[in-house]
């Protein structure tokens, strides 16, 4: 057998993930403040770039700065001075802030107001203390005694419930705190609370031994006491705020879609930098490093120019196809997916994804992340609606329903349909559930 051996030339196409189209994706699935944070990095990292409020300012004429008149005796002069919006902003206590200014004032032993401190210190966001009082002794190297002394003394103070270590004991001290705590409150919460969140009224009257409307006016108080006592002090630097991508406004009769850019630096090549390289031999070191940076930052400015088409091009088909939305709200959500916007932008799916992604809009019906137009639909009898208005309609019914008769899932399914919309019961027990509303069994009321 011989073997044959022969050259034979494939043409083949792939795509090579250079560092360029890697940077290009990146910046694509950035927000507004991720991208400018990104940005501030590549400045430090980056000589050859820099904001347009640098340009005409490379020569600092120092002895003028030096020189320039300063008020005798270090007066202070406040008629330049900028002030600063974050500085009308109110400040929020922390929880552990309120707790230590109340135990400042409360006369109590040195050693319990070590052991004070350091249950503070324990409490999670919630106001919980989520440590067997036993470890905690041993931590403070202290007596059983003085800790529970401590712990007593933290449960008193506000807000009603901190220091709780489970929900019935945390129930239990509002309760006592509101005066109102009697015999029946406390087995209530005690034994029972399980039938209170399964709404189970009945039987819980039949253990009690109690009349069903007294139970029902006994869980009443249980809502308006907070579960978590210590949510309301979170700290002003854990707060989160939505910057939207772009914004969605009605101009007459047409939308205008606005990207978001106006905080992102403005970035440009520095001139002395590049007129360095130009004037360096293409052999030496200092043109391989300013031609290297160069490069990098070009391809930098050219991907966030990119990005900004990219997403104006995906917001304004989304915008296009759920017109009905902008114009009269959740109802006119229209089914859509990623691969009809991609069809019609000439992108890939996954460039559409990344593009809205963590994106929020800003449009006339309020502040929506990218995602929420993207939505699954049902058959109606005139074509298709979304999962979106489908849940609308649902949470409309049900906000008008006989509260001692509340709509069963089934109810609700031949509502749909008198409405012309297809649905099966299970789907809107998946809806009802997505909107986190519970079943007619547990909204029930029997007053």
């Amino acid at each position: 057998m011989a073997l044959d051996l022969n050259l034979i030339l494939n043409q083949t196409q792939k795509l090579t993930m250079t560092p360029e189209l890697r940077q290009a994706l990146n910046i694509l699935q950035l927000n507004v403040a991720d991208l400018c944070q990104y940005l501030e990095e590549q400045m430090e990292l980056n000589p050859m770039l820099e904001t347009s409020e640098y340009e005409g300012t490379d020569i600092i004429e120092w002895n003028e700065y030096i020189n320039r008149d300063v008020p005798e005796d270090n007066e202070y002069n406040d008629e330049n001075e900028e002030i600063s919006l974050e500085s009308f902003v109110p400040t929020r206590t922390s929880l552990r802030e309120h707790l230590m200014f109340q135990l400042h004032i409360t006369p109590v032993a040195v050693r319990t107001k070590r052991v004070c401190e350091y249950i503070i210190d324990s409490l999670d966001a919630n106001g919980y203390l989520n440590i067997p009082l036993k470890e905690l002794a041993a931590s403070v190297n202290e007596d059983m005694c003085v800790v529970e002394q401590a712990l007593e003394t933290i449960q008193e103070f506000d807000p009603p419930g901190v220091g709780a270590r489970d929900l019935k004991e945390c129930l239990l001290l509002q309760l006592k705190v509101k005066g109102i705590l009697d015999d029946d409150l406390k087995n209530l919460v005690e034994y029972h609370l399980k039938d209170v969140g399964e709404n189970k009224l009945t039987q819980i009257a039949r253990k009690m031994d109690i009349d069903v409307l007294k139970v029902q006016h006994m869980i009443d108080i249980l809502k308006t006491l907070n579960p978590r006592p210590g949510c309301n002090f979170s700290d002003y630097n854990d707060m989160h705020y939505v910057v939207p991508d772009a914004f969605v406004r009605k101009s007459e009769d047409k939308f205008e879609i606005i990207i978001n850019d106006g905080d992102i630096p403005r970035l440009h090549i520095n001139k002395f930098y590049s007129q360095l390289l130009q004037n360096n031999g293409r052999g030496s070191e200092e043109f391989r490093y300013l031609n290297k940076k160069f490069q990098s930052a070009f391809w930098l400015i050219k991907n966030i120019e990119q990005r900004k088409n990219t997403l104006y091009n995906v917001v304004k088909a989304i915008v296009e196809y759920q017109s009905g939305f902008f114009d009269v709200g959740i109802n006119g959500l229209k089914p859509l997916t990623l691969k009809q916007i991609a069809k019609t932008c000439g992108i890939h799916e996954s460039t559409v994804s990344r593009a809205t992604n963590g994106k929020y809009v800003d449009t006339p019906n309020g502040i929506y992340e990218l995602k929420f137009f993207f939505t699954n639909g049902v058959t109606n009898d005139e074509g298709v609606v979304s999962s979106g208005s489908v849940k609308s309609m649902i949470s409309g019914f049900i906000a008008k329903e006989d509260q001692h008769s509340p709509l069963s899932d089934l109810a609700i399914t031949e509502m749909l349909k008198d409405k012309g919309v297809e649905i099966s019961r299970r789907t809107v027990a998946k809806y009802r559930e997505e909107l986190e509303i519970p079943s007619s069994n547990r909204r029930k009321r029997f007053d």
